[in-house]
């Protein structure tokens, strides 16, 4: 019997730990700071244990790790280089679906050394993003096809019916996440040339991009995609973005929110109790003004605008009291967007992923390829963002386990060795890529 320890229980780790306990022949530890949520997932399943955990006690955790073969970690990103570090000490297997850090990426000659898989990025995005981007990549070169451009979507969104809140938008997965991303700047190559985003002008850069039965998305810029010429061996390509998808209004409200300075991570001690005494101390703005008016007049905009009538719907000109006195400015958002932006009972969440490829050939033809996945939640069931981040993880551990990926060290999901297997389990799972091309 197979052991394998599954560390996080939250928003996408319950497809991940059905699948290992599918299997039959995997025992499975689920370990989460919340031990009911770890009880939640694993129920009366005979090879399913729920255990407490706490990450600053390394001898627990080592405990907790030590009859393991593999650990799947879907704690905070930042927590994955202490993981890691802890499974190369013990000499286990690692998996996660987060971006492969600089910290992370040390380990690469140790686990090497050791005979060792440390398997990042293997969720949606990062995950199957580079799955289907090297499926599609690989098939232009076997073909004899260089690729000019590439540029890639990806966006996990409320389904068009559940679409019914101000910002049109609903978290599926860690709100904080979500927030932090909006601070990072963006590069990206276009016509050769590389583009640098501020990340305060982040959302200032976006484009209307249509999904075929769906509408019009707004798509900005995504981290570092020139690094991705390199990553998918692209070095024809003169074009190479990858970006976000959003329900158009999105980019616009969260540019004024960051001009209110609410995407700031700094923590202070709060003097005000309220959200909008919170508002009014960040702003500046004296007790007896009008608040709605005022911050209207600081964001240059009509005090009946769709953007303040969302802040208002939000609950920050409330009497809400704040839920601690000492935090952040970004994080006292992220409590009162979590409260008011979750999936009501049996409503859908929808994941939009389509990479659009032009590749030249030695015939002088140029074609136009289109990969689109378009993916549902189960109402009543899994979210979609729960099955496409834990499907990928749970078929790499499960990849291990079998002894199916010989390369060792540090790896992302770019080798046909670990895209192959995965996307064709995926879509016997009815997870799959719709591929058009066209010439042009």
């Amino acid at each position: 019997m197979k052991k394998v320890c599954v560390l996080g229980a939250g928003l996408v780790a319950g497809p991940l730990v059905e699948y290992l306990l599918n299997l039959g022949d995997v025992e499975v530890k689920v370990a989460d700071l919340d031990e009911k949520r770890a009880k939640q997932l694993v129920g009366q399943h005979p090879r399913g244990q729920a255990f407490h955990l706490d990450l600053r006690d390394k001898k627990k955790v080592e405990e907790l790790l030590a009859g393991v073969e593999v650990v799947a970690s879907m704690v905070p990103y930042t927590f994955h280089p202490y993981v890691a570090s802890i499974c190369l000490e013990l000499r286990k297997h690692l998996v996660t679906a987060s971006y492969v850090s600089p910290e992370m990426r040390n380990f690469d000659r140790p686990a090497r050394s050791e005979g060792l898989i440390f398997l990042n990025e293997c969720g949606l995005d990062p995950g199957l993003d580079h799955m289907e981007a090297m499926h599609c990549l690989d098939q232009a070169r076997t073909a004899g096809g260089k690729v000019t451009s590439f540029i890639s979507y990806c966006g996990g969104l409320p389904a068009p019916e559940a679409n019914n809140n101000p910002f049109g938008y609903k978290f599926s997965w860690s709100p904080r996440g979500v927030l932090l991303a909006g601070r990072n700047e963006a590069k990206y190559l276009k016509d050769g040339q590389e583009v640098v985003i501020p990340a305060e002008e982040l959302f200032d850069h976006f484009e209307l991009v249509e999904i075929p039965g769906l509408g019009l998305f707004e798509a900005y810029p995504n981290r570092n995609s020139v690094s991705y010429r390199q990553i998918y061996d692209i070095p024809e390509a003169r074009t190479v973005l990858r970006g976000t998808l959003r329900y158009p209004g999105w980019c616009f409200k969260l540019k004024k929110i960051g001009e209110l300075g609410l995407l700031d991570i700094n923590e202070r001690e709060w003097a005000a109790t309220t959200y909008a005494g919170f508002l009014r101390e960040r702003l500046g703005i004296r007790e007896g003004e009008d608040l709605r008016k005022a911050v209207a007049s600081q964001l240059r905009l009509a005090p009946d605008s769709e953007t303040i009538r969302a802040l208002d719907w939000l609950g920050l000109f409330s009497t809400r009291p704040l839920p601690v006195k000492k935090s952040s400015p970004l994080d006292l958002l992220t409590a009162i967007m979590w409260d008011k932006m979750q999936y009501e009972k049996d409503e859908r969440d929808m994941n939009i992923l389509q990479h659009e490829l032009l590749i030249n050939y030695n015939s002088g033809q140029q074609e136009k390829l289109v990969s689109t996945l378009i993916d549902f939640g189960l109402p009543g069931s899994h979210s979609s963002m729960s099955r496409l981040v834990g499907l990928p993880v749970a078929i790499g551990v499960k990849l291990i386990l079998q002894d199916k990926i010989k390369s060792r060290g540090v790896l992302i999901p770019t080798a046909s060795e670990i895209y192959e297997p995965v996307l064709s389990e995926l879509k016997a799972l009815h997870i799959e890529f719709k591929e058009e091309k066209h010439l042009i």
